[in-house]
């Protein structure tokens, strides 16, 4: 029998079943903070990061894993595994992906880099389905057709905490923070075929939260949605009233909350919220 490792990098949040998985292996980004650097989700946490964040001189970067990582780690998994699957935050958002093809390249073992267009959570619930497709004896061209059509149902939007940083990490133009900071206009953020993108501006952080909820509630009328992602930066009690309310007006939802880690937290901040789901995941 064909035995297949899979690859995730720290954007992805684990829960109980991924983090005890026996074939998940992580590969971490890297936080720079005034020179000092930092592996993601193993020497810095979101807490961490949030109060150093208060203290930076310089402002604060983020790395994606080197092809060298990359191939190290390939080589040490093509000992036991006869194949890799690799799933990624976007390569929009991130060279990651990039750095793992370059990497496939160089080893023996056999290597899928799968493009999730997403990051957090909804990357986790890429990869248990295509775990479980493949130990329901789909070949890897028939998990990867399947797994691309749920993907690609995904609606994600977030309400970024912090425009500044987000400025600053150079996705966001100027003239979109000027507008949002100076006019108390929030900027609704979607991501779209991997790519973010201001969906809708809306005045007031009450309407905007609103708005993203009727996001949803259009989406869930027209497709059978099996379970939806809330993300926060820092602050739980955010994404909990949004579960209080989502809870109440869909009993049946499986509703999963979890935060956005460390790298992303470099660019959205401590404050932002968001919702996700796949609109093809049974």
């Amino acid at each position: 029998m064909v035995k297949t490792a899979w690859v995730t990098d720290s954007t992805a949040y684990l829960d109980d079943e991924l983090r005890n998985h026996p074939d998940l292996y992580t590969i971490p980004l890297t936080v720079l903070l005034d020179g000092q650097e930092y592996s993601d989700g193993i020497d810095l946490t979101p807490i961490e990061l949030f109060q150093r964040l208060k203290e930076l001189k310089n402002p604060p970067l983020t790395s994606q894993p080197s092809v060298g990582s990359f191939q190290s780690l390939y080589e040490q998994l093509s000992k036991e595994y006869d194949q890799i699957v690799t799933v990624l935050i976007s390569g929009k958002l991130s060279g990651t992906v990039s750095s793992s093809k370059q990497a496939a390249t160089l080893v023996d073992i056999p290597v899928i880099t799968f493009d999730s267009h997403i990051l957090t959570y909804p990357m986790s619930a890429l990869i248990k389905k295509g775990m479980k497709l493949v130990e329901n004896g789909h070949s890897m061209d028939s998990m990867l057709v399947q797994l691309e059509q749920i993907r690609d149902t995904c609606e994600t939007y977030v309400l970024v905490g912090s425009l500044e940083q987000l400025h600053r990490g150079g996705r966001m133009t100027g003239l979109q923070f000027f507008l949002g900071s100076m006019l108390s206009v929030k900027p609704v953020i979607s991501i779209e075929d991997g790519a973010l993108n201001v969906k809708e501006k809306v005045r007031g952080e009450k309407r905007a939260k609103e708005k993203i909820l009727d996001y949803f509630r259009k989406a869930y009328e027209e497709n059978p949605i099996k379970e939806v992602y809330l993300l926060y930066g820092l602050h739980q009690e955010q994404a909990k009233t949004w579960e209080l309310i989502l809870n109440e007006q869909y009993p049946e939802l499986k509703i999963i909350s979890c935060p956005l880690g460390a790298v992303i937290g470099v660019h959205a901040g401590e404050n932002t919220l968001g919702i996700s789901w796949f609109n093809g995941l049974k």
